[in-house]
C-alpha cells in the first residue's frame, strides 16, 4: 500500500513515517503542499496523509483541487485544527477521515487499516471474480480452469481499479486520473480499447456502460 504524507513538522514526520514502514507500508515524505501536489499527479497513490497547514498550498486547498480533476484517492486529513468548523471544511473538501492533534501513532495505523479494509486494497495473491473467474495480482493474469490470460500492465491496473471500486459507477476521467500521469494520460478511445479487452476474458456483464455517466465493475 503506497501512502503519501503531508507533514511540515520534521519529527512529527519521520515518526509518522517509521511508525507505517514498520506496519508494512511504503510511504512517500513531503514538507510541502506544492511538492505533495506534483507528485500526486505523477504518481498512484493508494491514501493521502495530509496536514493542513503547510507551506504554498494548504491541505484543504489541495484536497479540494485533486477532488475536482477527479483524483479519488482516499484522504484522512492530520491537523491541530479542531474546530468543528475546521472539521466540517475538511469533510466537505473530500477527506474519509479526520485526526486532530496531538494523536496516538495506534490510533493512525488503525484508521489506515479501516480505509484499506473499506476500500478493499488487497494484499492477497488472488481474489475470487464473477463466474468462477480469478484475478492472479502477482502475475497480472486473470485465471479459469487453469487457463491464464496475462494483461498488460495498463490492463491490469484498470482491472485493479474496477476491483478496488467494486459496485460503483465510475467514470472515464476517474480512471485516468487514477492510473495516469497528466503527461501520459490516454485518450478516451485507448482506455475503452483497454475495457474491451478486459470484458472479452471476464465473465459476460461483468463490466456494464452506463451510458454518458461511465462503467461499473459487478462480481
Amino acid at each position: 500500500m503506497d501512502i503519501l504524507l503531508l507533514e511540515d513538522e520534521i519529527i512529527l514526520n519521520e515518526l509518522i513515517s517509521e511508525s507505517l514502514t514498520e506496519s508494512g507500508y511504503s510511504v512517500d515524505c513531503f514538507f510541502d503542499g506544492e511538492e505533495a501536489l506534483n507528485s500526486i499527479k505523477n504518481k498512484k497513490y493508494d491514501l493521502l496523509l495530509l496536514d493542513v497547514n503547510v507551506p504554498n498550498i494548504n491541505g484543504f486547498e489541495l484536497l479540494s483541487y485533486i477532488r475536482d480533476i477527479d483524483i479519488q484517492t482516499p484522504t484522512i486529513f492530520i491537523t491541530s485544527l479542531n474546530s468543528i468548523k475546521d472539521m466540517e471544511e475538511g469533510f466537505r473538501t473530500g477527506c474519509d477521515d479526520y485526526i486532530k492533534k496531538p494523536f496516538d501513532l495506534k490510533e493512525l495505523k488503525l484508521r489506515v487499516e479501516n480505509i484499506k479494509k473499506r476500500l478493499n486494497i488487497v494484499s492477497e495473491e488472488r481474489t475470487d471474480l464473477k463466474g468462477g473467474y480469478k484475478y492472479d495480482y502477482k502475475n497480472k493474469a486473470i485465471c479459469k480452469d487453469g487457463n491464464y490470460f496475462y494483461l498488460a500492465k495498463k490492463e491490469s491496473q484498470v482491472l485493479e481499479y474496477f476491483l478496488k471500486n467494486r459496485d460503483r459507477v465510475i467514470s472515464l476521467d476517474e480512471i485516468i486520473a487514477n492510473i495516469w500521469s497528466f503527461d501520459d494520460a490516454p485518450t478516451y478511445s485507448t482506455l475503452r480499447t483497454y475495457i474491451k479487452t478486459l470484458r472479452k476474458q471476464l465473465s459476460p456483464n461483468s463490466i456494464t456502460t452506463l451510458k454518458g455517466v461511465g462503467y461499473k465493475y459487478e462480481g
